[in-house]
């Protein structure tokens, strides 16, 4: 269980190579978020390999559908602010909405996870979030509405 403090931030906020976040973020180490592989990276879009730990399944083993917005927003969230450039003042970013279709259960151990920015007007990002498996299926179709706040982030 995550014992450490959102100050902690500058390590998850600089992942080792490979990788979309490292430890120390409570969300993220609930995922095992600091060991999904990174695919596919440009600014504004990523793919990555996650993991099903136990601790998200159902009682079938598949992810319980409670937890795919969990995925959701921890994805959205780092697609938003690794497309930030360094020298833009950090903004604290606040998921206002989110939409999920689910088509297909998410079966483990592993499946893909596709973030793209959509659209940026000013402060407010659109992103669009799927999830994958092996043979390329759509499993989960997910629309997040991001918004940068006016007020600078004190944490680090």
């Amino acid at each position: 269980m995550y014992q450490g403090t959102l100050n902690d931030a500058a390590v998850w906020r600089n992942p080792p190579p490979g990788r979309l976040i490292g430890k120390g973020h409570p969300i993220g180490d609930f995922l095992r978020a600091d060991e999904w592989e990174l695919l596919d990276y440009r600014p504004g879009y990523f793919r990555i390999a996650a993991d099903l730990p136990q601790a998200v399944r159902n009682l079938r083993g598949d992810l319980f559908g409670g937890f795919s917005p969990t995925y959701v927003d921890l994805a959205s969230l780092r697609c938003v602010s690794a497309s930030r450039p360094a020298t833009e003042p950090r903004r604290r970013l606040v998921t206002v909405n989110m939409r999920i279709d689910y088509f297909e259960p998410v079966i483990g151990p592993r499946f893909f996870v596709e973030c793209e920015i959509r659209n940026q007007r000013g402060r407010t990002y659109l992103v669009e979030t799927r999830f994958r498996n092996d043979a390329a299926t759509l499993l989960l179709f997910a629309i997040t509405t991001i918004r940068a706040t006016e007020v600078a982030e004190t944490v680090p």
